[in-house]
């Protein structure tokens, strides 16, 4: 029986690095797995298809003349519907809640081609993150498989009235990412990590015996004054505890950089000096950090997901997430961006062990680092054998 073809949607760094799990699963298995860039991430995703060892077999050109939502989902329609013109696959793979997921997906239903949503069900049952919330929730009306991470993610996409013959619990591909990225770290010296930048490496090394806060913030809706108040707490935070640094890969937007640069260069010199400012990190140093640090405030999803991997605290700068379930766990909190209750909390971490202790989960609730294995499993077998496809 000839081979079948697998065609992945990706254009951003977390679709890359979530979907790298299943792509390597499926090749394992004899797979034809082909790859479409989408470009939104452009300035690290080739870097990160080198890491893992799949170049993509089309890049999408996308020349945005303008950040609006809809010229982005307009020439992401025109781009993939020319890639599956090209590949013909029989299964598109779309991972997440990005713009070149749900694009993925409705190009799927409109060429009649099943698709396989990776990490389905995810709800904040509000609007924000937007869009993010929405196109979730419509690729779980557009796709055929839906492999949630958790259980209450599968109850999310059954309570939207979901066959329950189409969903499947595999746990998170993120684990098994991040515990592949740690063990390939595993051999180079614990200062000597070539995917840091040279500044942030001689950073650490001068304050080797201080304990690390890993900061990122991103989303839109703290951009503004949100973000400008995560920099005056981690400003506070510093200043309270003099064995504390931090570091914070900075988001590329002018006016993000802008603004967190600004309110850190308003810090005395003794706080400012342990505080290191960082272009956005390649995926393996960013992992090496997390697997350093004490704990991490960040408004990412995925960093939620991989801290948990190796038992790091989580500050939440969100009022709500989808990633409930290590709250629920005890593992992260939701702090927020106001300026005390983030250093309250930071306080109880830095001070207080068993408050700390309470906080390392000993098994993260996203999965246990074989997701990808169980995806390829289920996907696989149902191709080959050419099974009907209620579509």
């Amino acid at each position: 029986m000839p081979k079948k073809t697998f065609l992945t949607c990706l254009g951003t760094r977390p679709e890359i690095i979530k979907m790298a799990p299943v792509y390597k699963a499926l090749k394992a298995r004899g797979q034809h797995v082909q790859i479409v860039h989408t470009g939104q991430h452009e300035a690290v995703a080739h870097e990160l298809y080198r890491f893992f060892d799949m170049p993509p077999d089309i890049v999408i050109d996308l020349q945005r003349k303008s950040p609006a939502l809809a010229h982005l989902t307009a020439a992401l329609t025109d781009g993939l519907a020319e890639a599956v013109r090209t590949l013909k696959p029989d299964v598109i793979l779309v991972q997440g809640d990005t713009s070149s997921a749900f694009v993925g997906a409705l190009t799927g239903y409109y060429d009649d081609i099943p698709v396989a949503h990776v990490e389905a069900g995810l709800r904040t049952h509000q609007r924000d993150p937007f869009p993010e919330e929405k196109n979730r929730e419509l690729i779980g009306r557009l796709a055929h498989w839906h492999f949630p991470p958790t259980e209450q993610a599968r109850e999310n996409l059954r309570v939207e009235n979901i066959s329950t013959d189409n969903i499947f619990m595999v746990g998170n591909t993120v684990i098994d990412a991040a515990l592949w990225t740690r063990d390939r770290l595993h051999h180079l010296p614990r200062d000597n990590n070539p995917a840091i930048p040279e500044s942030a490496r001689d950073f650490l090394l001068q304050h080797r015996d201080d304990r690390l806060i890993l900061i990122t913030a991103h989303r839109r809706e703290n951009w503004g004054a949100p973000i400008r108040q995560i920099a005056q707490a981690a400003g506070a935070i510093v200043a309270q505890h003099e064995d504390v640094i931090v570091v914070w890969p900075v988001h590329p937007n002018p006016t993000v950089r802008s603004d967190v640069e600004r309110e850190i260069s308003a810090l005395p010199p003794s706080v400012r000096e342990r505080i290191c400012l960082t272009d956005p990190l390649d995926y393996p140093a960013l992992i090496d950090l997390l697997v350093r640090c004490h704990f991490t405030l960040t408004d990412s999803g995925g960093i939620q997901e991989e801290a948990s991997a190796f038992a790091k605290p989580v500050l939440i700068a969100r009022t709500s997430t989808e990633r409930q379930e290590l709250v629920n766990a005890g593992g992260a909190l939701l702090v927020g961006t106001d300026v005390d209750e983030i250093c309250r909390h930071a306080r109880l971490l830095l001070e207080d062990s068993a408050a700390y202790r309470r906080m390392q989960v000993r098994q993260s609730p996203f999965g246990d680092g074989h997701a990808a294995q169980r995806i390829a499993a289920i996907l696989a077998p149902a191709i080959s054998r050419g099974a009907e496809i209620a579509r």
